[in-house]
């Protein structure tokens, strides 16, 4: 084999490997950052929930209904708070809206709120759940994934009725004085929802057939419109929930008891969120006239 054959050959291997090389690089393609810092997954049991930018599920804690950040890493070190900052509109994902996020001081700095809700992640163990996970939805029957569309929360605070005194939830329609918290049904908000004692199944005796209706629903507007399918945290039974008309509008119910607000569940700065006077209005004795909303209430009557 002369010496220029021998170039020559030598001279088509390094093509031919650089030609590979090339072929090679050229068929991975980048897959660019994601441009947002929070958006909207999906989960074939919970619909859609918020997650980070890493698809990450972010939760809200029903001990946080009045916009107070109360876990801490230190005491429950499953639940890190989340925060990011760079927090823009533009960094939000389809579905999200810039006025329904803000921040609240927490043990580890600033804490993210959703809707008023204080946001976290579930890192059981200190390992935090990867993406698509939503493991965290439902412990203890207080932490679930953060959604955009929830008609109905869970808030575990003290009842504190506007008489000033404090109530524990013993038996139906029964409260008596003590201090403990007590898990109970609210708005998206975090706003407290009751029931009216001489309510009757899917019938709403405060409003229908009072001459001032008007009145009356002003101080214990109803609960409505109802969204439909209705969206619960997953430890309530979706199946329970249900709507009657009042004078043309809806009204949610649940076991059959209408549901109201009060309207005196509000601060001086017009804040709704952690109150739960209604408890205490018409109380004779331990027996309360507006019970506030629990899971295992009984069913309504009919009568």
């Amino acid at each position: 084999m002369n010496k220029n054959f021998k170039i020559l050959i030598g001279s088509l291997v390094v093509v031919s490997v650089f030609g590979l090389s090339q072929c090679k690089k050229s068929s991975v393609v980048a897959v660019p950052p994601n441009p947002y810092l929070l958006e909207l997954k999906s989960s074939a049991t919970l619909g859609s929930y918020l997650a980070d930018k890493d698809g990450k599920a972010l939760y809200s804690f029903a001990n946080d209904a009045n916009i107070i950040s109360t876990s801490t890493t230190a005491t429950i070190p499953d639940w890190p708070a989340f925060f990011v900052s760079g927090f823009t509109a533009s960094k939000l994902g389809a579905g999200l809206v810039a006025t329904d996020f803000d921040s609240v001081a927490s043990a580890s700095g600033k804490q993210l709120t959703y809707k008023g809700w204080p946001l976290y992640y579930y890192a059981p163990g200190g390992v935090r759940e990867t993406s698509g996970m939503t493991t965290g939805d439902g412990i203890e029957g207080k932490w679930f994934v953060a959604k955009p569309d929830y008609s109905i929360m869970l808030a575990n605070l003290q009842l504190v009725g506007a008489n000033g005194k404090s109530y524990v939830y013993a038996a139906p329609l029964v409260y008596t004085e003590g201090t403990a918290k007590s898990l109970y049904f609210t708005d998206p908000l975090g706003r407290a929802l009751y029931t009216y004692a001489p309510d009757s199944a899917n019938i709403n005796k405060w409003t229908l057939g009072t001459v001032a209706d008007a009145a009356h629903n002003a101080f214990w507007p109803i609960y409505g419109p109802v969204q439909s399918p209705v969206v619960v945290p997953s430890v309530l039974n979706k199946a329970l929930f249900g709507s009657i008309t009042v004078f043309g509008n809806p009204q949610m119910t649940y076991k059959g008891w209408p549901i109201y607000y009060f309207k005196s569940d509000v601060s001086a700065t017009g804040v709704y969120r952690g109150f739960n006077k209604g408890v205490s209005i018409g109380i004779v004795g331990t027996t309360s006239l507006w019970p506030i909303i629990f899971k295992d209430i009984p069913a309504a009557p009919t009568k």
